[in-house]
């Protein structure tokens, strides 16, 4: 049954020399909730590595998630491509479709959950939008700041975080774990009311 059935998408690029981006903020949250979840990515599928997991928190009772964990492997903007053909293939409402990503305009250690929106000049959900051809899908931003002085945005979010960056991020993705469960078993607003705006 879809209303049982989810697709949590973390944005980012693939490849060791782009795994601790600013940008890459999307994929450390779904390795982590593959880490939670004892899920793990071996398989490529609509060219992203997904994995497969089952959460119900009340051990043995009723009301089991089925969650697929991906990470687009196109590069981040052509994310759209694998969530296209994702959503198609799982036969995927989209109130069931979560994407994380980065944001600009937010400080480290927000949490932001949306139902819909713009793409706020992410590249990645750009691609989502044009190939989903909707914005009412939901998403979780988590905030990495803007660049201080004149550095380009497009440099910035391709640096790695700051080794006191990673201890904000760290207890972020902790809580956008949380959250993001929440959106699985309780709904959307469950999780907007209970982590949206949150400041670490």
């Amino acid at each position: 049954m879809t209303e049982h059935f989810f697709l949590i998408v973390g944005l980012g690029n693939p490849g060791r020399e782009y795994r601790e981006n600013r940008h890459n903020v999307g994929f450390m949250l779904v390795d982590r909730l593959a880490v939670k979840l004892d899920a793990r990515f071996t398989r490529l599928q609509s060219k992203a590595l997904v994995a497969a997991a089952k959460y119900n928190p009340q051990k043995g009772g009723a009301g089991e998630r089925k969650i697929i964990l991906a990470k687009p492997q196109t590069f981040m903007n052509l994310s759209g491509q694998s969530v296209q053909g994702l959503v198609r293939f799982y036969k995927l409402p989209l109130t069931n479709l979560l994407v994380a990503h980065d944001d600009l305009d937010l400080p480290p250690g927000t949490i932001r959950i949306r139902p819909d929106g713009g793409s706020a000049g992410q590249k990645g959900m750009e691609s989502i939008l044009e190939r989903l051809g909707t914005d009412e899908f939901p998403r979780l931003r988590l905030g990495i700041g803007r660049p201080l002085g004149r550095m380009e945005a497009p440099d910035y979010v391709l640096q790695d975080f700051s080794a006191a960056e990673m201890t904000v991020i760290a207890e972020t993705l902790d809580r956008a774990v949380e959250a993001a469960l929440t959106f699985v078993m309780e709904g959307l607003d469950a999780a907007m009311n209970k982590y949206n705006g949150v400041i670490s």
